[in-house]
């Protein structure tokens, strides 16, 4: 006759054998150093996650190996800029000095950047960019009846600067016209140049008297400026003149003596002095205030958890977030946040909130020093952008996008 095991003789031996393939993967998955299983940071990328353009190892549209983590932002722009040529882009590039001149042009004109236009425009006539193609970007006209390669970088300027996303479409006709890595040149001299008007805009840099100013503005510019550096930082003295064998072509600047991106920033000190004279928090915000700024989902969430852990108080991070009123905030935060939305935003700074910024970061060496770190930020902002760097997987992301 057969014997029939019991029910719950059955039921428990069953419930017995599942507890111990999970403890035996949970013991796997510990020894690995993994989450346990289940939890999203464990899963592997897969393509099925991603848009169909993005690479599954490199989570972006390079086939590149994936970013550390570890090395934040910094590390995932490094390692878009190193699928690029390694050729100085805007002197060697086989893409052409007129078009490079017009990338130059597009992100000067979507960040309202009159210096850094009006210097370009004259260079880009001198080395044969049609006027007529100016026009279009200075107008902001409709691109039909352009060429393509023309079309295609003042079409992804628009898009990175203003929807703050390359289209896969947009992103596809610049391979197919510039190919891969000639066009990660291209988009990393922009996102330099980006870096650059943010700057400019920071201290509110001027053309000198009697040069021409020809790009429309939607705003005047304040006149709180040196009458010599035509900025609102002092003019510093003429560096001593190295001589040269031979003249360096790829060392020559635009800017008039005693003006622009290379005279503001020599106000500064550098990072490691940044470091020690302003609060690791206040760096954070700046960060972030910019990432905010710039819709840069990758930044934003691999800097909030950190900005928490160095003592940022998450309610200030939920303003920058979510675009809430500073009223209430402490002095210094909320001067730092202003200041980031009006650089950002209008592109233009008011003296008073100028001011502000000063008296929170304690002086001038210090806010030219922060300014640097966020034009950094821009930059690499801009290269995270147009590759369409994604999170790494399991990351849930932390920023509300548009």
């Amino acid at each position: 006759m057969r014997k029939f095991t019991s029910l719950p003789f059955v039921l428990a031996s069953a419930i017995a054998v599942f507890l111990a393939a999970v403890l035996v993967a949970a013991g796997v998955a510990s020894a690995s150093g993994a989450p346990p299983s289940g939890a999203a940071a464990s899963e592997a990328p897969t393509q099925s996650s991603l848009p169909a353009d993005v690479n599954a190892e490199s989570r972006n549209r390079l086939s590149t190996p994936a970013p550390d983590p570890a090395g934040g932002p910094a590390a995932a722009a490094a390692a878009i800029r190193g699928a690029g040529t390694g050729l100085n882009a805007r002197w060697e590039s086989p893409v052409g000095r007129p078009l490079l001149e017009l990338a130059i042009l597009i992100t000067a004109r979507e960040h309202d950047a009159p210096f850094e236009w009006s210097l370009h425009e004259m260079e880009a006539v001198a080395v044969g960019l049609d006027p007529d193609v100016i026009d279009v970007v200075r107008n902001r006209e409709s691109l039909s009846g352009l060429g393509d390669r023309d079309a295609v970088i003042i079409q992804a300027g628009r898009e990175i600067y203003g929807e703050h996303h390359l289209s896969a479409e947009t992103y596809q006709r610049a391979v197919d016209l510039f190919g891969e890595a000639n066009f990660v040149d291209v988009v990393d001299l922009m996102a330099r140049y980006a870096g650059t008007a943010g700057r400019l805009a920071a201290f509110n840099q001027h053309m000198p008297p009697g040069w021409p100013q020809f790009l429309p503005l939607p705003f005047t510019q304040p006149d709180d400026v040196d009458p010599q550096s035509q900025s609102r930082l002092p003019l510093l003295p003429a560096p001593a003149q190295t001589l040269r064998s031979t003249p360096s072509l790829y060392g020559r600047t635009l800017s008039p003596q005693g003006t622009g991106p290379g005279q503001i920033r020599g106000h500064g000190a550098g990072r490691e002095s940044l470091e020690a004279n302003v609060a690791r928090p206040l760096l954070d915000l700046a960060i972030l205030v910019t990432a905010r700024a710039y819709d840069d989902q990758y930044t934003w969430t691999l800097t909030e958890p950190a900005a928490v852990e160095n003592g940022l108080d998450p309610a200030v991070i939920e303003v920058v977030r979510s675009g809430e009123s500073i009223a209430g905030l402490g002095d210094k935060e909320a001067a730092l946040i202003d200041f980031g939305r009006q650089l950002f935003g209008p592109h233009t700074v008011t003296p008073e909130t100028y001011a502000s910024a000063l008296e929170a970061v304690g002086g001038s060496t210090n806010l030219v020093d922060l300014v640097d770190l966020m034009a950094q930020h821009v930059s690499d902002a801009v290269l995270l952008i147009a590759f369409d760097q994604h999170l790494p997987a399991g990351v849930e992301p932390l920023l509300p996008m548009p």
